[in-house]
């Protein structure tokens, strides 16, 4: 039996859908690499998690490496969202609230796990380090736009590109620091928005206050 006229098979996915397969791949291939290692994953058993091929795999990702990046990317979207919202006139360190520090650890997993053991394995896995360092700089004109639009000032304009490079490394440094002072990763379950937020403040307090 054929298919009917103007049919020819399956119906394109929606871009919502492709980004929920490749969180989905994501979360998967952390999984796989904190449990046997980076070396030891290949891009078959990622696939096997999610359900769908390695074809599929590097369909959405050029590496196995590349496949965490929605997760780093995530937290980068959440934050730069907010700068824009950020009204003038209020401290940024205020901007880490346990509201925020939900929403990051939303986008890595339910409970902050999956970003802490993520982050752990970037300071001893040169390609997933190359990963994590690549999605920061390119969230630096990100965040430098925002508060470009948060001060009224022009978009190329040497203030808030300068301010964005020192919240993007408070940031980074705070994200570091949190995820490899937790010694085990089956204390991540008791990972707070709290503690996540308080030490973001930290980081970003420290370089409100410049160089002396």
């Amino acid at each position: 039996m054929t298919a009917p006229s103007g049919r020819t098979g399956r119906p394109p996915l929606t871009e919502a859908r492709k980004a929920e397969i490749r969180l989905e791949i994501a979360r998967a291939a952390v999984e796989l690499f904190v449990a046997q290692g980076v070396a030891a994953t290949t891009g078959e058993q990622i696939g096997q998690a999610v359900g769908v091929s390695a074809r599929t795999v590097w369909r959405y990702f050029p590496s196995k490496e590349s496949c965490v990046r929605p997760l780093f990317s995530a937290g980068i979207d959440v934050i730069a969202a907010r700068l824009r919202e950020w009204r003038p006139g209020h401290p940024l360190p205020e901007l880490f609230d346990p509201a925020l520090a939900t929403g990051l650890l939303a986008a890595t997993g339910p409970d902050g796990a999956t970003g802490s053991a993520l982050v752990r394995l970037t300071r001893t896995e040169p390609g997933l380090r190359a990963i994590w360092l690549q999605t920061y700089d390119e969230a630096e004109p990100a965040f430098a736009r925002a508060l470009a639009d948060r001060a009224g000032l022009p978009a190329d304009d040497l203030r808030p590109m300068i301010q964005a490079a020192m919240l993007n490394a408070a940031l980074r440094a705070a994200v570091e620091r949190f995820a490899w002072s937790v010694s085990e990763p089956a204390a991540d379950a008791g990972v707070g928005e709290a503690e996540v937020a308080e030490t973001l403040r930290s980081a970003l307090a420290i370089a409100a206050q410049g160089v002396s």
